[in-house]
């Protein structure tokens, strides 16, 4: 037999190529996971990690559980903060004082200019990542807050935990919904609602109460004929904006705006009215979804 033809090698290279290109992304690792959660994880890796938990209940879990931890901790002793410096420590200040007078003046503008430059570098990027143009419905346009952004996703994964539950979907069922709206109207401490989507086919499968960044936060669980579910995800959003971007902030989470987002696991039509965020999310497309918040918006203004 003779030599191989002179095309060989490249053909054996566009094969290799080829499937090199076909074969799936890893799964994520429990670090990734953990990457994602802190906001640390590399762009290239963000569509593995959402697609293992939109469609990986037990990874869905894991992290609604790291999410629930990370949000305890971040309120654990919190109250420390507001208090005065002990006695103790001012006296030793006091009596350095003197002879760090100058280092510690450098420190403090050196800070302060530090701090500048974040917020300025902040400011200019989250603008950047939010510009996606007005809002789906009239009304002011949203200020580009972090705590938004983090509510929203937070509602997004919370659907993509519970919404594939089949035995224990919610924490208290439709058939108890005065009490499932008293509970979670006192632990939000403002009176709830549940909106009506039956015109739309979905009807109410229950309700359960969930952690969040700054306060206890509801998901209502709707379900029609066929089983396909959507969550409205409520909380408020007054202590975390504001934290967040001071007055701008505290601005964006009193506006009323109607906004899409598609960042998460699931999309999700969501808007801010008066310091408290709404967010209807569900596996459906643009247009449904549009139909079920719109209803959901006007049934709670």
């Amino acid at each position: 037999m003779g030599p191989p033809p002179p095309f060989a090698p490249a053909c054996a290279a566009s094969n290799e190529t080829r499937r090199t290109m076909n074969r799936p992304a890893p799964p994520p690792t429990d670090d990734e996971l953990h990457a994602w959660v802190d906001g640390q994880l590399p762009a290239e890796r963000h569509g593995a990690v959402e697609h293992a938990i939109a469609h990986d209940p037990a990874v869905a879990a894991k992290i609604a559980a790291w999410h629930a931890q990370r949000d305890a901790l971040r309120r654990l002793h919190g109250e420390l903060l507001d208090e005065p410096v002990p006695d103790a420590l001012m006296g030793a200040l006091e009596r350095h004082q003197p002879r760090q007078a100058q280092r510690v003046s450098w420190l403090r503008w050196g800070g302060m200019a530090a701090g500048l430059l974040v917020a300025f570098a902040a400011g200019w990027l989250g603008n950047a990542q939010w510009s996606q143009g007005p809002a789906a419905r009239g009304g002011a346009q949203l200020a580009r807050a972090p705590a938004v952004r983090e509510f929203v996703h937070d509602a997004s994964v919370a659907h993509a935990v519970y919404a594939p539950e089949k035995r224990h979907p919610v924490e208290v069922a439709a058939a108890e919904q005065q009490h499932l709206v008293q509970w979670l109207s006192k632990r939000l401490d403002r009176p709830l609602k549940v909106p009506d989507l039956s015109t739309q086919g979905y009807t109410l499968v229950g309700g359960r109460l969930l952690p969040g960044e700054s306060g206890a936060r509801a998901q209502f669980m709707f379900e029609d004929a066929a089983g396909e579910r959507v969550t409205l995800y409520i909380g408020t959003l007054d202590a975390g904006a504001a934290g967040a971007t001071g007055a701008a902030g505290a601005t964006a989470a009193r506006e009323t705006a109607f906004r899409f987002a598609s960042e998460g696991p699931v999309p999700s039509f969501y808007w801010v009215d008066q310091g408290f965020g709404y967010a209807l999310a569900g596996k459906l497309p643009r247009e449904v979804l549009l139909k079920l918040a719109t209803l959901a918006y006007r049934d709670l203004s």
